[in-house]
C-alpha cells in the first residue's frame, strides 16, 4: 500500500460532454489522457477530445446498447461490447472496425485488454469468459466456472491472472499460466450480492463492488481481504483506482461518487451534483481529474 496521504480533490464540473441519446454505461481515457470514450445505450461509442470537448468520432456498428468500452494499453485499439452479443475491435488511427468478435450467446457486459495489448477478455450473460487474440480476432480460450452472469473483468498487471466478477456473488482469479484445456482459479468470497464491478491497481491490489452496497479491497496473491468499505446507500456500479493508488473512486446507483483512502479505508469525499444515476467513474491518467457518467451526460 502507498503510505502517502491523498490530497483533496477540487469538486466542480470541469467539462461537459452531452450529445448522447441514451444512458452512459461506461467511460474510459486513452493512455495519454487526450481522448475520452463513452459507451451509450443509444448503440454508439463516442470518442471525444478531452481538451476541446469536440466529438472526434461516433462509432456505429453495434445493433444494441453498448455496455462497455476500453482503450488498449498501447492506445492503438478500442474494444466495445454490446447487447448484440458481439465485441468490436476498432483501429484508433484509421477510425475503422478491424474485427467483430462472435462467440457469446447473450449480451457481452465486459471487456478488458491484457497489459501488453495482445489479449482481450470478455464476459457476459451467458456465464462465459472468453480470451481472444487481438491481432487475429480469434477465440483462443474459454473459461467456464461462474454460475451466473459475468459483469466485470480485469487483467492483473503481470498478465498472469484474470479477475472476473459475477452475479453468483464471487470473484474468480483465473491462472492464465495453466495450459489449455485445464482451468485453474481461486474464488474470493464474502460479498452477499451480485458482483457488479472490479479493477486491479498498478501494484496488484483488487477492488470489487457489489449489490450488497459494499466495496472490498483484496490482496489476491495471499487471498486476503484488506478493507471492506461501507457507505453507499445503493449498489456499487463502477470502481477506479487513482494512478498513485492513494484513492479509490466508486459510483453507486445514485447521483453520488465516493472517494476512499486506500491506506485507511476511510471515505474522503462524497461528490454530488449529477442529475441522474452515476453509471461510471474513471480517473484521468495523471490522477488530477475524476470523470463520472450519468444517464445522458458525462461530467
Amino acid at each position: 500500500m502507498n503510505i502517502k496521504a491523498p490530497t483533496k480533490l477540487a469538486v466542480g464540473r470541469v467539462r461537459f460532454f452531452g450529445q448522447h441519446r441514451g444512458e452512459v454505461n461506461c467511460s474510459a481515457f486513452s493512455p495519454d489522457g487526450q481522448t475520452l470514450l463513452t459507451a451509450s445505450d443509444d448503440g454508439y461509442v463516442y470518442v471525444w477530445d478531452t481538451k476541446s470537448r469536440r466529438l472526434l468520432w461516433r462509432m456505429a456498428g453495434h445493433r444494441g446498447p453498448v455496455k462497455f468500452c476500453r482503450f488498449s494499453p498501447d492506445g492503438r485499439l478500442i474494444a466495445s461490447s454490446s447487447c448484440d452479443c458481439t465485441i468490436r475491435l476498432w483501429d484508433v488511427a484509421r477510425f475503422k472496425c478491424l474485427h467483430v468478435l462472435k462467440g457469446h450467446q447473450r449480451s457481452v457486459e465486459t471487456v478488458s485488454f491484457s497489459p501488453d495489448s495482445k489479449q482481450l477478455a470478455s464476459g457476459g450473460w451467458d456465464r462465459r469468459v472468453i480470451l481472444w487474440e487481438v491481432q487475429s480476432g480469434h477465440n483462443v480460450r474459454l473459461l467456464i466456472g461462474h454460475r451466473d452472469s459475468v459483469q466485470s473483468s480485469d487483467f492483473s498487471p503481470t498478465s498472469d491472472c484474470l479477475a472476473t466478477g459475477s452475479w453468483d456473488s464471487t470473484v474468480h482469479i483465473w491462472d492464465l499460466r495453466v495450459a489449455t484445456p485445464a482451468v485453474s482459479y481461486q474464488e474470493l468470497e464474502g460479498h452477499t450480492g451480485n458482483i457488479s464491478c472490479l479493477c486491479y491497481s498498478a501494484s496488484g491490489l483488487l477492488a470489487s463492488g457489489s449489490w450488497d452496497k459494499t466495496i472490498r479491497i483484496w490482496k489476491p496473491t495471499t487471498n486476503s481481504l484488506l478493507f471492506q468499505l461501507k457507505g453507499h446507500a445503493t449498489w456499487v456500479k463502477s470502481l477506479a483506482f487513482s494512478p498513485d493508488e492513494l484513492r479509490l473512486a466508486s459510483a453507486g446507483y445514485s447521483p453520488t461518487v465516493k472517494v476512499w483512502d486506500c491506506n485507511t479505508g476511510q471515505c474522503l469525499e462524497t461528490l454530488k451534483g449529477l442529475l441522474d444515476v452515476a453509471h461510471a467513474c474513471v480517473f484521468t491518467p495523471d490522477g488530477k481529474l475524476l470523470v463520472s457518467g450519468a444517464a445522458d451526460v458525462t461530467r
